[in-house]
């Protein structure tokens, strides 16, 4: 039987929103079996929580550049991060209090918070993990060729196509088993990146205000400005990470092999909604 998982320390992290810009709090506490993912945001009267499993994620909003989850004005964004480290520790119980809207962006990877929870140290709980099981293929697709699905199998993968005209970015692939070695190896320590061009206007929209050069790859015509790669290939690997954390909303970890291109947020977020059943 594969129990289910939580943190046995409380621990916090702080830093600045990537998209925000605002000084953050999180502290990151254990969560009796079967309870799940739960946010709660201190800064609200009442501290109102955002419980994972229990939201629609059909009427999610603001996908562009971040995941936001919210009950109405009630919202935690920029989530992916922090969701695709839970899921590559396999952690299925754990609250999240944050005193702002959104978690901090730390070096703009899902590393800083990987490490934070495993120095909280992960304990297995009397229950046992469920999952969700692909029975048969599920998919869906959007603009400019984007496409989803996932097939039945007995493992979590994911293989990923990752196109831009940019010639410094071009055609990106990437495809593996995810568990936590591959996660923490190949995958956590990948940041999120946008074209040189992009970086002005994603200002103008009030996005992008925490982000610096060292926790954004930014992509000009002959690579990353003011930054060395990690991998040679970061901008798909941290698709791949996205993907992960927008999976793990569906509430339960997935067992079936993901096939994206050039997917983002707000596809991930459709298929998310399909493999929960809604």
């Amino acid at each position: 039987m594969i129990k289910q998982r939580t943190i046995k320390n409380t621990v916090e992290i702080t830093g600045t929103g990537l998209q925000t810009g605002e000084k953050v709090k999180l502290t990151l506490k254990s969560s009796p079996p079967n309870t799940g993912i739960n946010f709660i945001r201190t800064d609200i009267p009442n501290k109102p929580l955002i419980s994972v499993r229990s939201l629609d994620l059909g009427s999610m909003g603001r996908m562009d550049r971040r995941t936001t989850l919210g009950i109405g004005p009630i919202e935690v964004q920029t989530i992916e991060h922090i969701m695709a480290a839970l899921s590559g520790l396999s952690i299925d119980n754990i609250i999240i209090e944050s005193d702002r809207p959104e978690p901090p962006g730390l070096d703009g990877s899902a590393r800083g918070f990987l490490e934070a929870l495993k120095g909280a140290g992960i304990e297995e709980q009397a229950a046992p993990r469920a999952f969700i099981e692909v029975g048969e293929p599920v998919w869906c697709s959007g603009d400019n060729g984007a496409f989803l699905a996932a097939f039945p199998d007995k493992e979590f993968s994911i293989s990923y196509t990752l196109s831009y005209d940019r010639g410094s970015i071009g055609n990106q692939f990437f495809s593996s088993v995810i568990n936590e070695a591959v996660f923490a190896r190949d995958i956590a320590p990948a940041r999120t990146f946008c074209l040189e061009e992009e970086a002005a206007e994603l200002l103008r929209r009030g996005l992008g205000k925490g982000a610096n050069y060292e926790n954004t790859l930014v992509i000009g015509k002959d690579g990353p400005l003011k930054n060395t790669p990690r991998f040679p290939d970061e901008p798909v690997r941290h698709k791949v990470l996205d993907l992960i954390g927008d999976l793990y909303l569906a509430g339960l970890p997935v067992k079936g092999r993901i096939v994206a291109i050039k997917s983002g947020h707000r596809l991930n977020m459709e298929l998310a909604k399909r493999l929960k059943g809604g």
